[in-house]
Order: structure tokens, then sequence, then C-alpha cells
């Protein structure tokens, strides 16, 4: 099962949440208090992989505290919603829904510790229509108005029809009935009918006819809904993936006394930054290949216990024996032994770790000397070995977060949703990007979210997968995929400071004499972009000599501006790709009669280059796979988008049409959010998922971004 989005409420600081969509890698981007971390505790108590116990002290929001703790079962502290995937068929089986691989489930859990769970796409049918009703009633009508009736019967025949004539004609109210209604239905015409009916009658079969059309309607709306029936929950919880938490990451120390190691390992009642620190030499040393307590032995000059009388010596009276020669041999054989494996580990720390630490050319080499485990590092700068302890807090941070993380991912927390909570803070901003690299290859096989206010870990061609956290000027927190706008009572839009900063250290990047600078109109212009140049790539299609970076201009009005600034260092204009449409023409014509007067040819026009007029940077796409993702923004319209969106017409146009044909008031940024949606899309698909016509001509216009 796969986490796509979840809410919070009545957590802590967090009163409602709303819904927060999740990808392979998320970051949640705040200001110190604004909530973060209560965002990620909730997530991590709906199963976690160890701890996590409900807290009502420190869970219970102050403000309903006593309510709640009145009756924590009827209050709900975290919902998430996740796709099926391979437990679908079993849970079909359950619970009679045609589900798939790609169906939802949501998952609540309670402050009393119970669950509940149900299918979002599978609502339950309460409630009949008046005009389904109405119709059962009239073909029921029309057949007891056939009826001859016997001659005593000609009171009951009208009453029969009487009271169908009157409950139809409530029906003209339009609302819809549920079980109960359809029960007291039943019973008001059942009661029209004799105690003793004549036996010879054809009128009262009828009337049973539609009384028990309506107990059948009646048993469908009373059915146990498919997410309350045997085994349907307990498949799903037995098949919910951990969550795993981390606020303290255990950083490791130059020197280790083994023999406290071995102890720390067997207890259960360490502190929370002892418990860090054990967990992470459990890992080191499974890296290794040896535990503390064989390290210890292997070192070892004692081999054999001691004899049934043996001489007393030592200040401890410890059992002595002189070893023999060939007890001598194996001591030497041991050592040997412990050396080669830890110099082998040493070597294999080395080659991995130099693929995510890019700040040095790090070696690295185990030591053990009697009960001592040391870690010694050098580098091609200094190539002088020195203990762990000594470099730079940094290095320590990312190398114990490397192996936890690492092998714990591919261990026994493998398909665990991973929660980080301010990860990196003691890392230079270049150790930050290096961290955020790492995140990627983390996401591949565990879903990641992480908290934090570094613009360092927030990638600028990644915004699509941050979420802005704030307080509201309620004092409760609150969580948006909408990454500038107002952030309550704070004048200094802390979280938005921390993604702007990131977008212009992206914008920074352009002007990097090894970087080629591409400036576009704005954000959605950017996400295609990216998006395209990422799949040519991986298609083998475009292999830029420099880094293509896409810098949005905020519009055409400063595209000049904006231009200005990317200058290079060798003073060459950056690029310019501009929509078809009118602003950007005329803001193209103004460039071209301005800065760009003597390299017009490097002011672009996306409506030339795909040879269509008013097309838009979104229009490189087919526009059946941009109105299939439009078509799931917006559920609502009987008419899809997809059945009549047009391949040869710009795409823009075509949603405004169908927006006002279907009477549909689309938000102010629905062209970033399709954007984002598009781009994700695409990744996930890659370059398999697009005709090698599409890819080509791709990579036609970004051969002419190329420098």
């Amino acid at each position: 099962m796969r986490l796509v989005r979840f809410q919070v409420r009545n957590f802590r600081s967090v009163e409602d949440s709303g819904w927060l969509e999740v990808d392979d890698v998320t970051a949640l981007i705040g200001v110190n208090e604004s909530g973060k971390t209560n965002l990620l505790l909730p997530l991590w108590k709906l199963n976690p992989a160890r701890e996590g116990a409900i807290e009502p002290t420190s869970d219970f929001p102050k403000p309903k505290f006593g309510e709640i703790r009145a009756d924590p079962g009827a209050y709900w502290f975290i919902e998430a919603e996740f796709t099926l995937d391979e437990i679908a068929a079993r849970v079909a089986e359950l619970s009679g829904l045609p589900l798939t691989g790609g169906s939802a489930v949501r998952v609540r859990r309670f402050y009393d510790g119970h669950y509940d769970l149900h299918f979002p796409e599978h609502a339950p049918v309460t409630t009949i229509t008046a005009q389904e009703l109405g119709g059962m009633l009239g073909q029921a009508r029309a057949l007891i108005a056939e009826v001859m009736p016997l001659r005593d019967e000609g009171e009951v025949y009208n009453a029969v029809l009487g009271e169908i004539d009157a409950l139809m004609a409530a029906l003209g109210d339009g609302a819809p009935r549920d079980a109960a209604a359809l029960a007291e239905m039943r019973a008001r015409i059942m009661a029209a009918l004799p105690e003793t009916p004549d036996a010879q009658s054809a009128l009262v079969p009828r009337v049973h006819d539609l009384a028990a059309g309506l107990v059948r309607a009646q048993s469908a709306l009373e059915a146990v809904p498919p997410h309350g029936r045997a085994g349907v929950l307990e498949a799903i919880l037995s098949a919910l993936p951990k969550f795993v938490y981390y606020s303290n990451y255990g950083n490791l120390d130059s020197e280790i006394y083994l023999p406290h190691v071995v102890e720390n390992l067997e207890r259960e009642d360490l502190g929370s930054k002892e418990a860090a620190k054990a967990r992470t030499l459990r890992v080191l040393f499974g890296f290794v290949r040896l535990s503390a307590q064989e390290i210890l032995d292997l070192g070892s000059d004692v081999l054999k216990p001691a004899p049934a009388e043996p001489r007393k010596s030592g200040w401890f009276g410890r059992a002595q024996k002189q070893p023999d020669e060939k007890d001598l041999e194996k001591i030497a054989e041991q050592k040997r032994t412990r050396s080669i494996l830890l110099q082998s580990a040493g070597t294999d720390l080395t080659r991995s770790f130099r693929d995510w630490w890019q700040q040095g050319d790090y070696r690295f080499r185990f030591e053990a000397d009697g009960n001592f485990f040391r870690i010694w590092v050098a580098d091609s700068r200094r190539p002088a070995e020195v203990e762990l302890e000594n470099r730079s807090t940094g290095l320590q941070w990312f190398l114990s977060f490397y192996l936890v993380f690492l092998v714990e991912s591919k261990g026994a927390h493998r398909d665990a949703v991973l929660l980080l909570d301010e990860p990196g803070v003691s890392l230079h901003p270049l150790a930050q990007r290096d961290l955020s690299a790492f995140f990627e290859q983390l996401g591949r096989t565990n879903q990641l979210i992480y908290t934090s206010h570094s613009p360092f870990l927030v990638e600028a061609d990644r915004l699509d997968r941050a979420r802005k956290v704030f307080v509201a000027p309620d004092g409760t927190t609150k969580v948006t995929s909408t990454l500038g706008g107002s952030e309550g009572t704070d004048t200094q839009k802390g979280a938005a400071y921390a993604v702007q900063s990131a977008l212009n250290l992206g914008v920074a990047e352009g002007l990097l004499p090894e970087c080629c600078p591409v400036l576009v109109e704005d954000r959605s212009d950017q996400h295609y972009l990216a998006a395209i140049k990422t799949l040519l790539i991986a298609s083998r299609r475009l292999a830029p000599e420099r880094e293509m970076v896409f810098a949005p201009a905020g519009g055409t009005r400063t595209a000049h501006v904006i231009a200005g600034i990317l200058t290079g260092r060798e003073e060459t204009l950056p690029r310019v790709l501009l929509d078809g449409d009118e602003a950007g023409q005329a803001a193209a014509q103004a460039l071209r009669d301005g800065i760009y007067a003597a390299d017009a040819d490097r002011v672009l026009d996306i409506a030339a280059l795909v040879d269509m007029d008013g097309a838009a940077i979104e229009d490189l796409f087919p526009r059946a796979f941009l109105a299939e993702e439009m078509d799931r923004i917006e559920r609502t319209p009987e008419v899809r988008l997809l059945d009549i969106v047009k391949p040869d017409r710009p795409f823009a146009p075509q949603v405004a049409d169908w927006a006002a044909s279907q009477g549909l008031t689309l938000g102010a940024h629905w062209q970033t959010d399709l954007s984002l949606r598009v781009k994700r899309r695409a990744l996930q698909l890659g370059p398999n998922g697009f005709d090698d016509a599409v890819l080509d001509g791709w990579a036609a216009v970004f051969a002419r971004l190329a420098p």
C-alpha cells in the first residue's frame, strides 16, 4: 500500500490540517514553532514501527482536553489515504467491491486506539431517490389497477390505490428516502389490507408483491457497508505500511567502549539520546558484519575456560592459564581475522559513502584495540588520519544518518514510510544539498516526509513536493501546497521565505558560467520544461554540455528585468522562451527592440517552434495528456475535457471554453496546479510513456534552447 495523502485533526496545535498530498519525497517547510512536528507525529502514530503510543496529556489539544478525555473513541486524530496495490484482489473478495490496485482506501485512527476505514470511490448507498421510488410505486399501482376486485373488496381496492396515490404525491418534494421511510410506506400499504384476506383475491398478491419490493429496497439500504464486512479491516491493517519517526539521529563517537556498547544494546530503558546512539551503533556493527561482543571475543587473549582448580593470580583473582603454542596461533588467527574484516568494512564504507557525500574524498578505517573500537578518517586534502570526533559535526551527522537510513531502509524498515524531523540542521548548505539528493535515493525504496526550515533542503526544480506550514491567526497550525500568499499574522512570511530563497538559489545557479539559464514566463512553464528536460535526458535525446536552468520571470512585464539580472559573467544574455499569446508576443518584441537588439535570435516564441498560433509552453505536451490531468482536478462536470479536447488547438483556451460550458469557476492558480500534476505524472511514466514523435518534437525545441 502506498500513502497518497493524509489529514490531521484535533492533535496538539493542529485543529484541522485539511488534506496534505504526499509524493515519494515530501518536504514540510515552516519556521520554528509552526507545528511541523505536530503533522508528523500523528501520522507516525497511525501505525508506528516501534513506540508511538498515544499520550493524552501531550497529544490532546488543550482547548478540547476535557471533552476528548471523556470520550476518546469519538475523536479521530489522523486519516490517511492509500492505494491498495497488491492486496486489492483480497480486499475485493472480502468487501464485494470491484477494487483494483489503484483503488483508494482511507484509514482513520481514534484516540482510544481503534481504527475505521472506508473506500471513497465506493460510497455506501443509504437512500433511494424520489424518482426511483416513484417509478416502483407507479408500476405497482398500474398492476393493481388492472385487477378485478372481489365483490366485497371494493373498499380495500380503493384504500390501497388511495394510499399509493398519497405516497406518490408526497414524493413530489423530490427528497430521497431512507430505509426507515421505506418501512413506513410498506406499513401504510399493508394496513389497507384486511386482517384475513379472501384466498381467491387477485388484489392481495399484487399488494404483497409491492410490499416485498419495498422490503428488498429497504434491505439494500441497510446492508453492511463494504468496509464493515468480516475480514476487511484486518486485511487492510495487516498490509498498512509502518511509519518510522526520527528526531534524534545518534551521532557516532570516534572512540567506542565496547563493553558499554554490549550492555546498552541489551537494555530497553535508555533515554532517547542514548537509544538513538545505540541504534546507530547497531547499524554500524551490522555494516562491519561483526557484533560488539564478537569484536571483543576475537581480540581476547584467553581461549579456554580455566581448569577446575586453577592457580589464582591478579588483583581480581581471575583464573589464569599460560597459553601454549597452539593457543597463541589461534589467538593470532582470531586477531588477524578481526583486522581483515574491519579493513574490508572500512573499504566498503569508503566506496559507498563517496556516492553521497560530495564535500570531500573521505577514507574510513576501523580499528579495534582491546576494549575500544575507533573510527579514523582521512581525505585527499588532509591525508593524515584523524579520529571521527575531531572532524566536522556535519560529517559526523551525515555518516551516522547515512548508515542508519541506508541500512534500515533496506532491512527492517523496507517499504516503511520514513518521517524525519529537522534532518541535517548541522550541515553546511552544500552538504544539505547532498542530503536532499540522498533523500531521492531513499525515496526509491521508502516514501519519505521531512520537516525543515532550510532553503537548501528545498530543491528549486522540485517545489511540487514542498508544503508550507504556518500558524494561522487563531493560533492553530495550517498546511498548504500554495507556497506563496498570507501566513496569518506572520508579516515575515517565514515559510514562504524559505521557499522563495530556494527559488532564488535556483535562479542564482543560472548565473554560474557552467549553467545555461533559460528565462520563461512563470512557474508552470518551469515545471513543464524541467519535466521534459528530465525525460529527454533519460531517453538519451538530450545531453546538454551545461546544466539548463529554467528561471521564471513572474510574467511578461518583468521579463526584461530578469533577463538583465540573468546575464552571465561573460555578459551573454540568456535565452528567453515565451508563450505565443498576445502578451507573450508583445514581450518578445519588446525584448528584441530593447536589450536583445543585437541578439534577437535568443528570444524564442513557442508558437513558432511548434507551428501553432497562440501556443503556450504546455502545448508541448499532447492535449489528451493535459486534459486527462485536468479532469482529475475538476471531477464534477458532466462532460469530460478529454472527450472534447482538440489536438490541433492551444490547450488553455479550450479549458476556458469547457469551464464556461460546464459552469465551472477555475481557481486563480489552476495552470500552476495543472503543471505540477502533469510534471509528476510525466516523470512517473518516464520517456516510454510518450510516443517517439512527441519526444522528437521536444528534442527539436531543446536544440534551440541549448547554448
